[in-house]
C-alpha cells in the first residue's frame, strides 16, 4: 500500500524512519537533478538536497507544512541552491580582493626593491660627476631653478649650465637604461 506525501509527513512527524526513507527515495534524485540545473555542480547539488532531508529529519517532531510536500521540497531546493550561488559569489569576490591585495603587495614590494636600486644608481651617478655639474643638477632638480636663474646665481653662461645638465642627464640615461621601462611606468603610469 502506497502512502500519499502528506501521510508520509504525518508518519515522519511521529519519528517513523521508514516513512522518511520512502520520502527520501521518492524525491532525492529528482531534487538533485533540479538543484544541479541551478548550481551546475552535481556534488554541490547532492549536498544541498541532503541538507534539506537532514533538516526535515532534525525537525520531524515540529514539521509543519502549509503547502504540498512536493512544492515544499522543490522550493527548498530552489532557495538553497540560490543561497549557495549567492554565497559562492561572495566567496569569489573575497578571494578576488585577497588575490588583488596580495598581488598589489607583491608588486609594491618588487617596486620598492627596484626603486631602491634606482635610487642607489642615482646616488652613484651623482657621485661620479664633477662638483660643479652636481651643484648645477641639484639647483635645477632639487631647488627647481631654471637654467637662467642658475647661470645668474653661479655667474656663468646659460650655455655652461646646459652643457653640465646635458652631461649629467646623459650619464643618468646610460646608468639607468635597464630601468627606463620602470621609470616610465612610475612617471607616466602606463
Amino acid at each position: 500500500m502506497s502512502m500519499t506525501d502528506m501521510e508520509l509527513i504525518e508518519c515522519i512527524r511521529k519519528g517513523d524512519e521508514r516513512a522518511f526513507e520512502s520520502l527520501f527515495r521518492s524525491y532525492y534524485k529528482t531534487l538533485c537533478y533540479f538543484s544541479h540545473k541551478i548550481v551546475k555542480d552535481a556534488i554541490v547539488a547532492e549536498e544541498i538536497v541532503q541538507d534539506i532531508f537532514y533538516n526535515i529529519w532534525e525537525k520531524h517532531g515540529t514539521l509543519d507544512l502549509n503547502t504540498s510536500v512536493k512544492s515544499y521540497l522543490f522550493k527548498s531546493a530552489h532557495n538553497n541552491s540560490l543561497k549557495y550561488l549567492r554565497h559562492q559569489k561572495i566567496v569569489v569576490g573575497y578571494e578576488d580582493r585577497v588575490k588583488a591585495t596580495l598581488e598589489a603587495s607583491f608588486d609594491l614590494q618588487e617596486n620598492y626593491a627596484e626603486v631602491g636600486e634606482i635610487m642607489h644608481i642615482i646616488k652613484q651617478t651623482l657621485d661620479q660627476v664633477p662638483d660643479r655639474s652636481r651643484e648645477i643638477f641639484n639647483l635645477n632638480r632639487n631647488e627647481g631653478l631654471k637654467y637662467q636663474e642658475i647661470a645668474d646665481q653661479l655667474n656663468v653662461s646659460i650655455k655652461t649650465v646646459e652643457a653640465h645638465m646635458t652631461s649629467v642627464l646623459k650619464l643618468f640615461r646610460e646608468n639607468l637604461k635597464e630601468y627606463l621601462t620602470i621609470i616610465m611606468f612610475c612617471i607616466f603610469g602606463f
